[in-house]
């Protein structure tokens, strides 16, 4: 009587969970990713609101509200980064200024 060896097959989840745990996690960005990519969407929406601008100048926009919402896009991403970067400033300083 011959004996086979046994042969493993790794097992797997097949059924979904409402919880999560089945789902490939995403890929994560590093903070770095993510503030590069915040602003780029800041510059993005200062060069559409020059973009709208210029157009406002040559008379070729028909609806001036266009230009004032890119505009106000524009100046309120610029004061959200401002005041991040502020903040973040104070964070740092105050972290130097703790005492170890």
């Amino acid at each position: 009587m011959e004996l086979a060896p046994l042969q493993m097959t790794p097992v797997s989840m097949r059924a979904t969970s409402h919880l999560g745990e089945t789902e490939k996690p995403e890929e994560t960005k590093d903070f770095a990713e993510y503030l590069k990519g915040a602003l780029k969407e800041v510059n993005a929406l200062q060069n559409e609101s020059d973009r709208q601008n210029a157009l406002l100048a040559a008379g070729r926009v028909e609806d001036i509200s266009q230009v004032v919402v890119a505009s106000q896009k524009a100046e309120l991403a610029l004061q959200l980064t401002l005041q991040l970067r502020n903040r973040a400033t104070q964070a740092y300083q105050e972290i130097m200024r703790m005492q170890v």
